[in-house]
């Protein structure tokens, strides 16, 4: 196959087939493209392309990005790229090698997740009932709140949440997560009440809306975004401003770390980490594995905390 002519239709050919072939979330097309067009601009600027970059020069480009103080997670996603799209040229045979194969990357920083007590989280949930311009948006708040802690979705799939998979009392939530995986997942008590009084407003605001005009839409959380539907930016501003108001450390509060705690509090509680993994949507059960060691962090701590003889160093104290 006739490789494209420039750096700029190699990226777009690789993404689209990961879009089309994979079916790669648009987040992570997002950071693929993002990262493979400064990889691109450093090759220009050494008037290289991707088609004759030799694995030297890859290396070189690491290096630099070492230089210029960029995470290792972030460094370890760009060699991730790079090594997609050479991968992908060598299947399509735009080259005869791959110049990144044999690149062996930083790695992760294999630190622990971040998650929240569950006092803590009683108070996220108390503050969704509390913060809000008016009461539409406090029930918009409570459902949010309540859906994503029952539920452990991630906040691109919360916020996109098709209305259809609302109705009828359900007792199970489908959700299509990354790659258009789907999933079905239980929804507590307390979640459906949420959902439930958050349905009955959102109906009132759409009838309201299409009288005035404007084509209903396919959302639970509708907005006038670009999306049509609540943005996770706005999403990530809203917990916050919850954390300030519920009292607890707005540092400590993401809508990831309520994933984290969803997991933590259910393993903690007895649940099967093969029936965690599955709720999450982890392709891969070691990515879930990684709640077993907060629990075991969690727990160490408790000790080093509470028991008696934990801060006693007095050896004569022994027994």
């Amino acid at each position: 196959m006739q490789p494209p002519s420039d750096d700029m239709q190699w990226i777009s050919t690789f993404l689209d087939a990961q879009a089309a072939e994979l079916g790669a979330a648009r987040n992570t097309l997002l950071a693929y493209g993002r990262d493979l067009k400064d990889v691109a601009q450093w090759l220009s600027a050494k008037k290289m392309r991707f088609s004759n970059a030799q694995q030297a020069d890859i290396e070189a480009y690491l290096i630099l990005c070492d230089g210029q103080g960029l995470s290792r997670a972030t460094r370890a996603r760009r060699l991730s790229s790079i090594k997609q799209i050479y991968r992908f040229a060598f299947e399509e045979g735009w080259r005869a090698d791959n110049p990144a194969l044999q690149i062996k990357g930083p790695g992760r920083a294999k630190s622990l997740p971040k998650t929240l007590t569950i006092t803590e989280v009683d108070r996220l949930l108390a503050a969704a009932r509390d913060v809000g311009r008016s009461a539409a948006d406090r029930t918009r708040n409570t459902c949010l709140m309540e859906l994503l802690y029952a539920t452990g979705m991630r906040v691109s799939e919360l916020v996109s949440l098709p209305v259809a998979s609302a109705r009828g009392n359900p007792r199970m939530l489908l959700i299509r997560g990354k790659g258009d995986k789907e999933r079905m997942v239980p929804l507590s008590p307390p979640a459906r009440q949420a959902l439930a009084a958050w349905l009955n407003q959102r109906d009132t605001n759409e009838a309201a809306r299409e009288g005035k005009g404007h084509k209903p839409s396919l959302h639970l959380f509708p907005s006038h975004s670009k999306e049509g539907h609540l943005t996770r930016h706005r999403f990530y501003l809203l917990i916050k401003e919850l954390a300030v108001a519920g009292g607890v450390s707005p540092e400590k509060v993401t809508p990831h770390t309520l994933r984290h705690a969803f997991a933590t509090h259910l393993l903690a509680n007895g649940a099967d980490l093969r029936a965690i993994q599955a709720l999450l949507g982890h392709a891969d059960i070691a990515t879930t594995e990684i709640y077993t060691h907060v629990l075991d962090a969690r727990l160490a701590e408790l000790v080093h905390m509470h028991h008696p003889l934990a801060g006693n160093t007095d050896d004569s104290n022994e027994r």
